[in-house]
């Protein structure tokens, strides 16, 4: 399973900015997709995910309001909408694949991308 990010780069505060990832390759088990994020210094955190069976989504308390998920589960593909960016929003995010239930842990997803860059400038 290859996973690829898309979009990231640099904004300004107040800005929004989407990004996307495709999954190849998937098996039949398939669960659903995230996104975390990892600023310098600090630890890997979850920002949302989608569940394929029943759309459910899920968001972290700072990505609720500002953030929106969306997904394409004939595509493998998931967009992330993010809005209201400050420069703490500055981090690597990165895009996450699970043949497992989909979680806000880390250690659900089994597929990992290499990542995009995403700066709020201030």
């Amino acid at each position: 399973v290859q996973l690829v990010e898309s979009g990231g780069g640099l904004v300004q505060a107040g800005d929004s900015l989407s990004v996307s990832c495709v999954a190849s390759g998937v098996t039949p088990d398939f669960a659903g997709m995230g996104w975390f994020r990892q600023a310098p210094g600090k630890k890997r955190e979850f920002v949302s995910a989608i569940r394929w069976t029943d759309s459910g989504v899920f968001y972290s308390n700072f990505a609720e309001g500002r953030f929106t998920i969306s997904g394409d589960n004939v595509r493998n593909t998931v967009y992330l909408q993010m809005s209201d960016l400050n420069p703490a929003d500055t981090a690597v995010y990165y895009c996450a694949g699970t043949d497992r239930e989909v979680a806000i842990s880390a250690l659900a997803y089994n597929y990992w991308g290499q990542g995009t860059q995403v700066t709020v400038s201030s």
